[in-house]
């Protein structure tokens, strides 16, 4: 699909390496910041009550969890993101030899350092959200040193540091030669800001650029608006703008409440418009950027369903203005078509709550609330009127509107990343089908092991209800219809039918190949009447299954169920083993295949060849049915001994008393090709492709 210039703009930033290295750090420490994100709720719910409770029950224990929680999580969240932005940013590069571990090591090393701890009062405060964009510059800037001063290493003396130890221990060894040199580049830039600054840290040079920042002028509607801009502008950039600026705020604007308080108890009328709780009331609403206003316009206009879903995962902290699970999941950071609406909500929020307001539409704010107060409460119990919870819901409209145009864009781009990253596996898997047993997809560390990951997800949870069975026709040479084949088709809700051979293979990685097998079986079984209304009474109905589930016991005992309820001995029932994998002829096995045999099942031999693997199947007269591979069809006028091949498996199957079928059939030059020479039942295009039947 083609893309607009702007759209192709969007495209190849985001592909850019530490545009994806950051994206996919912050996503990978979502469920850090989820468990800091409930703690924070419990911990600062704002009912009097509650607070009440949990300060005095079992004297605080209850307050002291969430605080363990909350420091574990929160506390050193800019920890865990150098960690996780470095190891996103190694497994990237994914250069062969490469320790990659060194470099996350580094990166962490590099970060206390530029953090500043050898300092005398170094806390918390110093590893949280305040340092996240030191945690940036660390994860990405430590990262990229070390991998090139690796491979300068590399490609001078490759054992330079083999001791002999053991494999793992001289590879952290060799290791330290790029670690020392980076760890020194970043100490000695350490240095040199502090001594040129004078200031004690990294950290505290960026607080205080920020505090001089808004040294101009008077606390008005222009600095107000430059501090929402600011703030907004550094989340997009993956810093924590609320903390990073925490010092602007009570330096500026936190003052405001305690004037308005002053002026009340005066008997004056309160002027002060720009407060912390004006700001985290109108502005940040669910969050930095508005964003209750973005979960809004996902829960009603996005047709993408992944996208949904992390908006009714997110929706609970956003109620309590959380939004690090929509801001670093869906995500927000670094996306380029959430730029514009982004930093224009609050931006219009801010105009809007301080026209409305200054023009006494509002009252000014008079009343502390927590930030933590969900909109509506917290607009009415700061301004202590109606007209701020409607201020409030005026804002959220206008945002819904504002973002709700990108979000169908981000729809858009959405489907055609997928489009074109299908295309690419599909391709990968096809170019590879036939070694496929080799590979496990999921496990490729690269774009394709990621949107195999996906796919799995999908097939997963659309299994029930995305999953339907085609029937395709199967004639003798008389033209006679005498059975069909029930074909797997997973409809994709984005990407429609997809291969079938692929999904098999998905879902076997992702372990639910069985269940998936027993849905088939079970779906065959109730299409029954309604094949036979379509192809004809009296026809053999056949369903895949592969060789490692028809032996496995959990589908003999499921099919057993099956043949309780409708016994298989009243229609002919075949099952045909898919030769994915050799089948090892145990005492086990022949006693499954037997068990099938009893309940009135034909079973068939899929893909048969003239292999060892094949022949030794027929040793023990279990198979009633044998469908050739189908390449012997289709190159049954490209290559000379496929004529031979098919000759000696109808020859063979004749001897034995079994059915040859032939698929692949898509000319009558063909049928009769193989009617010389003893095969007489047909599959394919010839006759009719697979069917869908009609459904009510």
């Amino acid at each position: 699909m083609s893309r607009s210039r702007f759209e192709s703009i969007l495209w190849k930033v985001e592909k850019m390496t530490i545009v994806r290295a950051v994206r996919n750090g912050l996503i990978h420490i979502i469920p850090i910041v989820l468990i800091g994100a409930f703690a924070l709720i419990l911990k600062t719910f704002p009912v009097d009550a509650y607070q009440s409770f949990i300060v005095s029950f079992m004297g605080g224990f209850l307050l002291k969890i969430l605080d363990a929680v909350y420091n574990a999580t929160f506390g050193v969240l800019s920890v865990y993101m150098t960690y996780s932005i470095s190891r996103s940013y190694m497994k990237i590069k994914n250069d062969t030899g490469l320790v990659k571990g060194g470099g996350v090591v580094t990166s962490v090393l590099t970060f206390f350092i530029l953090a500043g701890i050898g300092l005398s009062d170094f806390d918390l405060s110093y590893t949280g959200p305040k340092s996240m964009f030191l945690a940036i510059i660390a994860g990405l800037g430590a990262s990229a040193i070390y991998v090139r001063l690796s491979v300068l290493l590399s490609n001078k003396e490759k054992n330079l540091y083999v001791i002999g130890a053991n494999r793992e221990f001289d590879k952290m060894i060799s290791t330290l030669f790029p670690i020392m040199c980076t760890t020194v580049i970043f100490a000695l830039l350490n240095a040199v800001i502090i001594s040129v600054c004078k200031v004690d840290s990294c950290r505290t040079l960026l607080a205080d650029f920020a505090n001089r920042m808004f040294s101009f002028g008077d606390v008005g509607f222009l600095k107000g608006m430059f501090f929402v801009m600011l703030s907004s502008a550094l989340w997009f950039l993956g810093i924590h703008g609320s903390d990073t600026l925490e010092g602007v705020m009570q330096t500026y604007f936190a003052p405001g409440l305690a004037a308005n308080e002053a002026a009340i108890a005066l008997g004056d009328a309160p002027s002060a418009i720009l407060t912390k709780e004006f700001f985290d009331c109108f502005v940040l609403m669910g969050g930095c950027g508005s964003t209750i206003c973005l979960l809004i316009a996902i829960l009603l206009f996005s047709r993408n369903s992944s996208r949904k879903g992390l908006g009714l995962t997110a929706a609970f902290p956003m109620i309590f203005n959380i939004n690090e699970l929509m801001v670093f999941g869906l995500p927000i950071i670094f996306n380029l078509t959430m730029l514009i609406p982004f930093l224009l909500t609050p931006i219009v929020s801010y105009t809007v709550s301080y026209i409305a307001i200054s023009t006494g539409l509002v009252p000014v704010i008079t009343h502390n609330v927590e930030w933590t107060t969900p909109i509506l409460i917290g607009g009415y119990h700061a301004t202590g009127s109606v007209a701020g919870a409607v201020l409030q819901l005026i804002n959220v409209i206008i945002g819904v509107c504002i973002y709700t145009p990108f979000v169908r864009l981000l729809d858009r781009r959405t489907m055609d990343d997928i489009n074109q990253n299908y295309e690419a596996f599909l391709d990968y898997f096809k170019a590879n089908e036939m070694s496929m047993n080799n590979i496990c997809l999921t496990d490729l560390g690269n774009t394709n092991g990621d949107f195999a990951k996906d796919l799995c997800r999908d097939l997963r949870y659309g299994m029930k209800t995305q999953v339907v069975l085609a029937y395709q026709p199967q004639y003798n040479y008389d033209g006679e219809c005498i059975g069909v084949e029930s074909l797997l088709r997973w409809t994709h809700p984005f990407l429609g039918l997809l291969y079938p051979p692929m999904v098999i293979k998905l879902a076997e990685e992702g372990g639910f190949l069985l269940e998936l097998e027993e849905r088939i079986l079970e779906r065959a079984i109730n299409d029954r009447e309604a094949v036979y209304k379509k192809f004809g009474y009296g026809i053999k109905l056949s369903v895949n299954v592969t060789g490692t589930t028809v032996l496995n016991e959990r589908y003999l005992e499921f099919v057993k169920g099956m043949n309780e309820i409708t016994p298989f001995a009243g229609f002919d029932m075949c099952i045909e083993v898919t030769e994915q994998a050799s089948i090892l002829f145990t005492d086990e096995s022949k006693r499954i295949f037997k068990e099938l045999h009893d309940m009135g099942i034909l079973l068939a031999i899929d893909d048969f060849a003239m292999g060892q693997t094949s022949i030794h199947y027929l040793r023990d007269n279990i198979f009633d049915i044998i469908k050739m591979d189908g390449s012997l069809v289709k190159g049954l006028y490209s290559y000379d001994n496929s004529r031979d091949i098919i000759l000696s498996i109808t020859n063979l199957a004749s001897s034995l008393n079994l059915m040859v079928f032939a698929e692949y059939v898509d000319s009558e030059e063909k049928r009769e090709a193989l009617h010389e020479i003893g095969c007489d039942n047909y599959q394919g295009y010839l006759y009719s492709p697979a069917q869908f039947l009609e459904r009510s």
